[in-house]
């Protein structure tokens, strides 16, 4: 096709033969080129990439909905105008110098040249082509990827169902799926055979596999973690030994905060294998506590004035209401078991109240001449023994010889 169209312009062309025709159509196509290239085409361009980007908006803003406005917007800012427009420009300006160039060589004769170097240049532009082709593919899917965070943030806002975890996971797992893709589709387009190469990854898989089953298994409880969603960032929970609040949840590992100021991380495959207490979840939690009085004190007005303490505790919740019950008897007194809830649930809550009820307790059983009795132990002997220790005793005084040690014979 472009070697029938250089023979066209070559006959044309040829039928000048003096050196001042040739001399002035050169300048003619020079002077031609020039104001094409330079005046006239970056304008032509400019005016209709303005007006095609009008009509794109207009269309966005009647079409698409306000939960989309962000995602256009970032789309808008992450897609290089400027850039895109100078590039159309250079390669407008240098498909023009080109077919000037050939002209200008085929008016001098020398269309044998042309001829020579079209397999090049065929060469070059299918490069071109697919170099242009596969950098618009993977900035496609960077800025898509982009719209696509926005969006899904957006949508995690609007919505309760969504947790932070999940908006995450899922908007990697879009961006992945979306460079994986164009990256599949840049090496189609270079003609890379896709199916010795999907068989040397699945070996590969295989491979990582068996060298990396712990990642894996970290991998897929991250995915149920996502879904199961028995904690979230921010929640009070226990895993195992480890206690503290949920400050990141990633694919591979969920991260804790303890008590003591600590940076936990706990790989999400022993997460999924370890009992979880998550104390945030219901917004309240309820605390036992335990005290003793004596076995000469009355359990119901003991009871009484543990309760009239938990209700005047700030700290305590009143509904449901705290009691008092007596659960047992101790080695040296009756055991009362106090329960109560804190609303809402946190370690400065549980502590403070356990604080103030010991002390509050404490000095309210004094008052009333309750005790609170301290372990006692009771040693005593058997009869038996009891009898032969005093006959030992006897014998020794019997004996008189005052240095506590016994002598042969009878007594």
């Amino acid at each position: 096709m472009i070697g029938g169209l250089g023979t066209r312009v070559g006959a044309v062309l040829s039928d000048i033969s003096t050196t001042e025709g040739r001399l002035a159509v050169t300048a003619a196509i020079a002077l031609a080129t020039l104001g094409v290239g330079w005046l006239l085409l970056p304008r032509a361009v400019r005016a209709g990439e303005q007006t095609v980007s009008g009509w794109i908006g207009r269309l966005l803003d009647e079409r698409l909905s306000e939960s989309t406005e962000g995602a256009v917007e970032t789309l808008r800012e992450g897609i290089p105008a400027s850039f895109l427009l100078r590039l159309a420009v250079g390669l407008l300006q240098l498909a023009l110098f080109a077919l000037a160039g050939v002209a200008v060589l085929t008016l001098w004769g020398r269309f044998e040249l042309v001829v020579a170097v079209l397999p090049v240049a065929e060469n070059a532009v299918r490069v071109g082509g697919q170099l242009v082709a596969s950098a618009a593919l993977l900035g496609g899917a960077y800025v898509v990827s982009d719209v696509v965070e926005t969006y899904v943030g957006e949508l995690s806002a609007d919505s309760d169902r969504i947790t932070a975890h999940q908006e995450q996971l899922l908007t990697r797992l879009v961006q992945v799926g979306l460079l994986v893709l164009a990256a599949i589709t840049v090496l189609g387009i270079w003609g890379v055979n896709l199916g010795g190469l999907l068989v040397g990854a699945g070996f590969l898989g295989i491979v990582l596999g068996m060298a990396a089953r712990q990642t894996l298994g970290s991998l897929i409880a991250g995915f149920v973690l996502m879904f199961a969603r028995p904690f979230e960032i921010g929640d009070w929970v226990e895993i195992g030994d480890e206690e503290g609040f949920v400050t990141d949840i990633t694919i591979m590992n969920t991260h804790m905060r303890n008590f003591d100021g600590e940076y936990v991380v706990v790989p999400n495959d022993l997460v999924a294998n370890q009992a979880i207490t998550n104390r945030s979840r219901e917004g309240r939690l309820r605390i036992h506590m335990e005290v003793g009085i004596g076995y000469d004190d009355d359990p119901d007005e003991a009871s009484d004035i543990a309760e009239e303490v938990l209700e005047d505790v700030g700290v305590i919740a009143n509904n449901p209401r705290p009691y008092t019950i007596p659960s047992g008897f101790g080695d040296s007194a009756i055991l009362l078991d106090l329960r109560f809830w804190i609303d809402p649930p946190t370690p400065q809550a549980r502590w403070r109240s356990k604080a103030l009820v010991v002390e509050r307790i404490q000095d309210r059983y004094a008052d009333a001449g309750i005790s609170i009795p301290y372990p006692q132990r009771t040693v005593s002997y058997p009869p038996e023994k009891a009898a032969a220790d005093e006959t030992v005793e006897r014998v020794e005084q019997a004996d008189g010889n005052g240095d506590g040690r016994r002598r042969d014979g009878p007594v």
